[in-house]
């Protein structure tokens, strides 16, 4: 347990430091300090000794080198109750160091903003910082590190309590902070340097993951499991108004986000469970969202709303005619939220993102390490889809497969999408066969009085026999878009043209797991 005689403080962040600083000097603790924090504490009136009086040595190299000296790690490494230790510290005129406050030089925050060089960004790369918390960490049974201003009051009132004395468990506490926080900084600078290009590959050898708690959630998906968010969501997905978001609601929310993305005209998406029950698209919202409820009004019961324009009083209006978890959009027009928010059990969600903002890189757990994959960017544009029947499909068919092909690029495979131009009609989904999600598609179409007839059928992946597509010919759709590559493709193709169907290959393949 360290008794607290002298204290080295060199932050960047100096959020509390004048009050903390002048707490410390009134225990009369020597305090060390370095740069631009023994600017402040002078300015402060605060007594110090400067690291270049402590070393003997003066900072060199534009302040590269200042800390990085043995008079400083000697006497943050030397273990108190080791006499041999404490006999080479007094041989060598060292003094120890009880107390390191330090914190790094601001390398997120610089690399953040636009424009910034690779040379400026290097700059940020604290050098001196990291050493001395490892150092102190190391130590934590005869030194206390802090590293995070927010460790202060608490820090103070147990001193003031303990006769300036910090307990092991709370120098122990301090340490897996620090070292939590040296690999997060490390990480963030390793990531940073990758994306400047040069890398062989896309995937280093080894990945690190930086990211700050978010959030405590209520729960995982049942309420049983325990789940915490991490990283930048709720910078994203800003929450307006309602109950905390729950884990399920975040992942239905990033789908529907990733989903709407996907169009450039209005458009609404209602999902459930992370797959769509209707997608919309219209020259107002209201007309989107009266499209995506007809596919399904059962399903859309509890569901997530996520609009891709901003959402007017109209759409505001049908949408609070069916219980809704979460509204998602990038604006509300005035006086929306105030309507919206008259029902407590309601979230309301501004996306203040980007398509780049979901991310691309896509990663899923497995027993014993992780899976990284690129994120399904992939976009087929019209010009280049293969036509590979006889008959041709008109504008209007071309149309409904492009929206019918979006949509089914967001559902859960087996994916079957019935689509006219600008609505789905019937959607199945995550079906073991083909087969029955064509079938189930049609199925829930007519359960919610709609035709079938005459729309395009989209395949997520190819149809490996053509019983697949006879399903949706004999439900009555007219053309077809699916990715081919089946060794059967010739089978499929000949069963399109016997029906006069138009089928066109995207080469591109949609699973979602």
């Amino acid at each position: 347990m360290p008794h607290i005689h002298r204290a080295l403080i060199s932050v960047s962040d100096k959020r509390g430091l004048t009050e903390f600083a002048k707490a410390l000097s009134a225990m009369n603790v020597e305090i060390i300090s370095t740069g631009g924090t023994s600017n402040v504490l002078k300015a402060a009136g605060i007594p110090f000794r400067s690291v270049s009086d402590v070393t003997g040595f003066p900072e060199i190299l534009d302040g590269r080198v200042k800390t990085l000296h043995p008079k400083i790690h000697a006497g943050l490494l030397a273990v108190s109750d080791n006499e041999e230790h404490i006999r080479q510290l007094e041989q060598l005129g060292i003094e120890p160091i009880d107390l390191v406050v330090v914190n790094l030089y601001p390398f997120e925050q610089t690399v953040s903003k636009a424009g910034v060089t690779l040379e400026e960004a290097i700059e940020q790369i604290d050098i001196g910082g990291p050493t001395m918390l490892r150092a102190a960490a190391k130590n934590f049974k005869h030194k206390a590190v802090v590293v995070n201003p927010d460790r202060y009051e608490a820090l103070l009132a147990e001193m003031k309590a303990q006769h300036c004395v910090l307990s092991e468990t709370t120098c122990f506490e301090l340490a897996k902070e620090v070292f939590r926080h040296t690999t997060a900084y490390d990480s963030v600078i390793s990531e940073y340097l990758d994306a400047q290009g040069g890398s062989e590959s896309l995937f280093p050898d080894v990945v690190h993951f930086a990211m700050q708690k978010d959030q405590d959630l209520r729960y995982g998906e049942n309420p049983h499991q325990k789940a915490v968010l991490y990283g930048g969501f709720s910078r994203i997905f800003e929450k307006l108004h309602g109950k905390e978001l729950s884990y399920n609601n975040i992942v239905d929310i990033a789908a529907a986000a990733r989903l709407v993305a996907e169009f450039d005209e209005p458009t609404v998406a209602i999902i459930k469970h992370t797959n769509p029950c209707g997608v919309g698209s219209a020259l107002t919202v209201a007309e989107a969202y009266a499209r995506a409820f007809a596919t399904d009004t059962k399903s859309a019961f509890g569901g997530i709303v996520a609009v891709n324009t901003p959402v007017d009083k109209a759409a505001a209006e049908l949408i609070n005619e069916v219980f809704t978890e979460v509204i998602v959009a990038p604006q509300f027009e005035t006086g929306v939220v105030e309507f919206l928010k008259k029902k407590k059990d309601r979230r309301l969600i501004k996306n203040n993102g980007d398509a780049g903002s979901f991310g691309m890189t896509d990663i899923k757990s497995v027993p014993g390490g992780l899976l990284l994959q690129n994120a399904d960017a992939k976009q087929v544009q019209q010009g280049s889809l293969k036509i590979v029947t006889k008959r041709k499909p008109t504008q209007e068919e071309l149309a409904a497969m492009m929206f019918a092909w979006r949509v089914a690029k967001h559902v859960k495979s087996n994916a079957i999408v019935y689509a006219l131009a600008d609505r789905t009609i019937g959607i199945g989904a995550g079906q073991m066969s083909r087969v029955d999600s064509a079938r189930l598609a049609a199925w829930k179409a007519a359960e919610m009085g709609l035709s079938v007839r005459g729309t395009a059928v989209a395949s997520d992946a190819f149809f490996p026999f053509a019983d697949g597509l006879l399903e949706a010919v004999h439900a009555g759709s007219t053309c077809v878009i699916q990715p081919g590559g089946s060794v059967r493709d010739n089978e499929v193709i000949a069963a399109a043209d016997q029906h006069d169907i138009a089928m066109a290959f995207t080469g591109i393949r949609h699973f979602k797991h």
